[in-house]
């Protein structure tokens, strides 16, 4: 049994453990990183990145497909286009394989030594990592937790079969003729669109009164108008029973039994910490609910040991994962850090696209006087130009030092938005910093500015 040991050891390397690996080996710090599957996690290998692959190649194949038969605005004809799944599929994977040898490249380059394997822990201090050559004992000084999340699954709908998690839907070989998906969250419509643009005939099925229903009705109201667009049957109040033969069972908001014929069943119903398997209860860890606890420099209840990204609670999002990660590296290396969650850009790449950063409407309402301004797309010249006149940008603030609380938006390509909003809060920006900056024309990012200029009253262009 070989034995090592390290300053530092992190168990995953999702995201979170990876950056937070590369930052204490540019620190100098000894740091030994396990993994038990390839470099980069969900996020990389069956998460953000493939999916963004799979959603851009449907926008592709649905916009050659409007241009079949010379219906295009643009003057643009074409013949039918085919759709070789398998030939996405390689292309997506690809991609991945690229960017999962890039983090190991990345963690090879700060000197950090990587260990592949599944990871138990013995006590706060030691793991025994089960590796292809045997069990390597490693012994640590300070410890990061990042193991991450998995899909849930529910009891009477066990994946497998037509059965699928997202993870299998983005490695499917053909488009399915019926897909339904249960749970109307941003995962489920991100890829239920994708797929309706590809040909699937897709049905949502949302226990909830609405989909998407952690953003307000007035920001999802451009996606709920495409999906019936693009041909989407969205259940709301109803709820999943089971599975008979190919079809799904649900019961309807009014009680009623019903059966959607579905050759794969796309279950989308939220992600759960990883906190099994991997000797948890052997270091007795205060826990927030099923997520371990943590304070804002992002350390559990034993000395040593630190856990970041999803396995620590919500927002689960991959660049959280990553500034946790990074103040982790740095706090480890003597540096005084701490962890300031006020801005947390969250995007769902549906379409339209949906941005978040700061407080919603409501949630500022709840701190005080209001003051919000709304600019829509279709009064925009680039996005008349780009065939995206749907959705807006809104900025809330304070009504007596107008200190923006929170920015939103709603259209084609807004998800690029999301850095200039985050910057914006970080920044502590007012509606007259925003106003004030001089925004190139002809973007969209024109609509920023034009929203901080209505909440002060003088809009120019609507």
């Amino acid at each position: 049994m070989k034995e090592i040991s390290c300053k530092l050891l992190v168990i995953g390397a999702g995201p979170g453990g990876y950056v937070c690996a590369i930052r204490a080996g540019q620190l100098g710090i000894d740091t030994v990183i396990v993994e038990a599957g390839k470099p980069g996690g969900t996020c990389l290998n069956v998460g953000c990145i493939p999916s963004k692959a799979l959603i851009h190649a449907a926008e592709e194949f649905e916009a050659v497909s409007h241009m079949a038969g010379a219906s295009s605005p643009l003057g643009i004809s074409v013949a039918a286009p085919v759709l070789d799944l398998s030939k996405t599929v390689a292309w997506k994977d690809g991609i991945v394989s690229r960017l999962t040898s890039g983090v190991a490249g990345l963690l090879k380059k700060a000197k950090v030594k990587t260990v592949y394997g599944w990871t138990t822990f013995r006590d706060g201090k030691t793991v025994a990592v089960e590796t292809e050559t045997g069990t390597q004992i490693i012994r640590a000084e300070t410890v990061v937790i990042a193991t991450g999340s998995a899909s849930v699954e529910l009891p009477f709908l066990p994946f497998g079969g037509p059965v699928i998690s997202s993870t299998e839907a983005l490695a499917l070989s053909e488009v399915p003729k019926k897909l339904a998906v249960v749970g109307g969250g941003y995962i489920g419509l991100e890829l239920g669109m994708a797929f309706a643009k590809m040909g699937a005939e897709v049905t949502v099925v949302e226990a909830l009164p609405r989909v998407l229903a952690q953003y307000d009705a007035e920001l999802t109201r451009p996606v709920v108008k495409r999906l019936t667009q693009l041909g989407v049957e969205v259940m709301t109040g109803a709820k999943a029973k089971g599975i008979k033969g190919d079809a799904l069972l649900v019961e309807t908001a009014d009680g009623k039994s019903a059966k959607i014929a579905a050759d794969k069943i796309l279950v989308t119903v939220g992600r759960k910490p990883a906190t099994e398997g991997w000797g948890l209860d052997q270091i007795d860890l205060d826990m927030a609910g099923k997520f371990i606890k943590i304070d804002d420099q992002c350390r559990t209840s034993m000395r040593g040991i630190y856990a970041i990204g999803d396995v620590t609670g919500e927002p689960m999002l991959a660049h959280r994962a990553m500034a946790q990660g990074e103040m982790v590296a740095e706090i480890v290396a003597g540096h005084k850090r701490s962890w300031d969650k006020r801005s947390i850009p969250a995007v769902c790449f549906t379409d339209p696209e949906l941005v978040t950063a700061g407080l919603a409407p409501e949630e500022a309402k709840a701190l005080g006087e209001i003051k919000i301004g709304q600019f829509p797309f279709a009064a925009n010249g680039r996005a008349m130009t780009k065939l995206g006149e749907d959705g807006f940008v809104r900025v809330v603030a304070r009504a007596d030092n107008h200190l923006v609380l929170g920015i939103q938006a709603v259209g084609q390509g807004v998800s690029e938005l999301a850095a200039a909003f985050g910057l914006a809060l970080e920044m502590g920006a007012r509606l007259e910093d925003i106003a004030g900056t001089i925004h190139a024309h002809p973007t969209q990012g024109e609509g920023f500015q034009e929203a901080a200029l209505k909440a002060l009253g003088h809009a120019l262009h609507i």
